[in-house]
């Protein structure tokens, strides 16, 4: 009978895609409408050989399936022309909207109202309906006719790409039977038992067609379900030779070799039964262990390659050593004759690395493969599978690249994963599947790598910025080094030049107020004594200044001598006191002891104590005291100054002793002054091994002064009033 054949290659087919165990819903969906025909021709071949009652309901059960084939296939054929991966709202919708009138036809068909009865007579059989069965006619022809203009309409976009030859044969043999079947049922419609023999027929020539497009274009595993097949075979065999053998034990023990005896109730048989559902999986493993171990002998074990790749992946953070060892470890599982990994990043910086004889992907053809991929949703290219004028095809077939795998991250295309021929009998399903399972490890592995790259760009380029900086600034200290050095220079000349007729200009000032040149009114002689003070005055600031030049070029030198410290204080405390009394201050010296001999530079340190106080004269208002202290504590010598003037304001105190630095209330009080003075005493105190003392309230005074260490005991010289 022909429903037979067509059954037989129907479930020739379903077993495949089982086998295959292909997680795509184009896939699924394939294998549903298939299981719905199988159970439409199955139900409606039976029908000829039961009662009539029987029958009827097998009728009735094939008309019910083939209303739920219809809209499945509307389905699938969606599905299959827009490629897509999953279900969307919009497309339950779609699918909900086609099967509530498939659902109505088939509550129908399962009632009186669309067959009402058949009678069997031979090979013919006569079946009454009514006008509803006609009705659920034109509605499976509908419904028919939009998917195969579906399919056709997807046959006819030259846009798409991959797979192109094998798809227009699964095309060709979905609309053949509808076609045949809708022409000869409704448009010229022919005898009952014609027909009859009509839709098996065609069913049949769609399961050759679609094998042909399995065989041919290599849509399945067929190795892969054959050597299954043999391991099941194998495996049922093992289990038949166990059940036998053990029944004929069993009879033997316990029915003394009488066969015939009820095995199949008697609790021996339930047992058996018992040990070989049991014992069915592990045969069946060793079964494949065994055909795996003659048909594939270059097979790899996706696991365990899946857990070397990731070992691989998480061994470096250096992007060009993460692409050399990830191409290495699958090129050489997958036995390809090259492997490669192309990554772009930062739109112009890209990076291609693997195993040896590759060829590098130039940019003109990583755009137009973007393109591609994009359009395709980022599936694997296999080459040989694309038309042979196909663009795609051409570029890999240039760089002798079987397969090509598009590495994408939220939508974006950023790498790709080429493979040379393989070595063997050429790639599989298995194979595809396999690096489509690994593609998200890559993109991980890659991301980490470029984000470790970019860090890598910045600090580099960081660096470069840092090293540029660092030699500008070094050409700029030496600029200023230079021009310090010779502001230096000048400050000494001019000092050296200015203090000579300052000197003779003192000297003449002096003369005159001594009467040397005769006598002089009390008006001029007033007007001379203030010359004579800004002479003197002058002479100061150019001595300082001298001294900051000899400092700044390292000719600063001490000349000490013993003296006794506190003659020296004493002396200049007695100076300042007409000073302090002109000002309306009390200038008072506090110290117990008479006399102090120290190693000292008489000079430079009587410059450090006049400095001092004439600053505590100068900053402090009248009607004020300005007391002097000299004293030891323990292994110290100290010397204080302290007043009640304006004082230090705190947030500047800290920049007060450096170079030609004034505070700001200070350069209000005084805007003539230099702010070379207590930076001279601090390196004048740090020469004599000391070390300054400074306390300063703002607004309510300071104490400035000095500490120096207590000479040996046969040095010293110390007494007491």
């Amino acid at each position: 009978m022909a429903y037979v054949p067509a059954i037989i290659g129907m479930c020739a087919i379903i077993y495949l895609l089982y086998v295959r165990r292909r997680e795509s819903l184009v896939y699924r969906l394939f294998l549903v409408m298939l299981l719905l025909v199988v159970a439409w021709l199955f139900s409606q071949m039976l029908s000829f050989f039961v009662d009539d009652d029987l029958s009827l309901t097998l009728l009735r059960l094939s008309v019910a399936f083939s209303c739920l084939a219809m809209p499945m296939f509307v389905v699938f054929s969606t599905v299959f022309s827009l490629n897509l991966s999953h279900m969307s709202r919009r497309l339950y919708v779609f699918a909900s909207v086609l099967f509530v009138p498939s659902v109505i036809f088939a509550l129908l068909s399962l009632s009186p109202f669309m067959i009402t009865g058949v009678f069997n007579e031979g090979i013919h059989q006569h079946i009454e309906t009514t006008y509803i069965y006609e009705m659920q006619g034109y509605y499976s022809m509908i419904y028919s006719a939009l998917a195969i203009a579906t399919l056709i309409r997807n046959l006819m976009d030259h846009s798409f790409g991959g797979e192109r030859r094998a798809q227009q044969l699964l095309i060709i043999g979905f609309c053949f039977p509808l076609a045949v079947n809708g022409l000869f049922y409704f448009i010229f419609p022919v005898d009952i038992l014609l027909a009859q023999f009509l839709l098996p027929i065609t069913f049949f020539v769609t399961a050759l067609v679609i094998t042909y497009a399995i065989v041919k274009h290599k849509l399945f595993d067929v190795r892969a379900a054959a050597v299954r097949t043999l391991a099941y075979i194998l495996s049922l065999g093992a289990l038949a030779a166990i059940y036998f053998a053990s029944a004929y034990l069993a009879s033997v023990v316990f029915f003394q070799g009488n066969t015939t005896t009820g095995i199949s109730f008697s609790p021996v048989n339930i047992a058996m039964a018992l040990i070989l559902a049991f014992i069915f999986q592990p045969i069946k493993r060793f079964f494949d262990r065994v055909t795996d171990s003659i048909f594939f002998r270059d097979r790899y074990d996706s696991d365990d390659f899946i857990a070397r790749l990731n070992e691989t992946l998480a061994s470096t953070l250096d992007l060009r050593n993460l692409l050399v060892r990830a191409s290495t470890e699958i090129g050489s599982t997958m036995k390809a004759e090259h492997a490669f990994l192309y990554v772009r990043y930062n739109h112009t910086h890209k990076v291609m690395a693997g195993t040896k004889r590759y060829s590098a992907l130039p940019t003109k053809d990583v755009e137009y493969l973007n393109r591609y991929v994009l359009e395709r949703d980022g599936d694997v290219i296999v080459a040989e599978l694309l038309p042979e004028r196909h663009q795609v095809r051409r570029i890999l077939n240039s760089h002798k690249t079987a397969i090509l795998m598009a590495l994408t991250r939220k939508g974006k295309v950023i790498g790709y994963l080429g493979l040379g021929e393989q070595r063997s009998s050429g790639y599989t399903d298995r194979d595809v599947r396999v690096l489509k399972t690994i593609a998200d490890g890559l993109v991980i592995a890659i991301q980490n790598a470029l984000s470790v790259q970019e860090v890598k760009d910045v600090n580099a380029h960081l660096e470069q910025r840092i090293d540029a900086a660092t030699a500008e600034l070094r050409t700029s200290n030496e600029r200023l080094k230079k021009l310090d050095a010779t502001k230096d220079e000048f400050i000494s000349m001019a000092s050296h030049q200015l203090r000579t007729p300052l000197t003779s200009i003192k000297g003449y000032i002096s003369m005159v107020l001594e009467g040397d040149t005769g006598k002089v009114n009390p008006q001029t002689t007033k007007l001379l004594e203030e010359a004579f003070i800004s002479s003197e005055r002058m002479v100061g600031l150019i001595h300082d200044f001298l001294n900051v030049s000899r400092i700044q070029t390292g000719k600063f030198m001490l000349e000490k001598e013993p003296l006794d410290l506190v003659k020296i204080v004493d002396e200049e405390v007695n100076s300042l006191v007409l000073t302090a009394q002109s000002r309306g201050l009390e200038l008072q010296l506090s110290t117990k002891l008479k006399k102090l001999v120290v190693e000292l530079d008489q000079t430079k340190m009587r410059q450090v104590i006049m400095n001092f106080i004439d600053n505590a004269l100068y900053y402090s208002p009248s009607e004020k005291k300005v007391t002097v202290t000299l004293a030891t504590r323990g292994d110290r010598i100290e010397f204080r100054v302290k007043d009640e003037g304006i004082g230090v304001p705190k947030k500047e105190q800290a920049e007060l002793f450096k170079k030609f630095y004034r505070a700001s209330n200070a350069r209000i009080r005084r805007p003539d002054g230099t702010g070379v003075g207590l930076f001279l005493a601090k390196k004048v105190i740090a020469s004599h091994n000391g070390g300054v003392i400074f306390e300063s309230t703002e607004g309510k005074g300071s104490t400035f002064g000095f500490w120096l260490p207590m000479p040996a005991d046969d040095k010293v010289k110390t007494s007491r009033k």
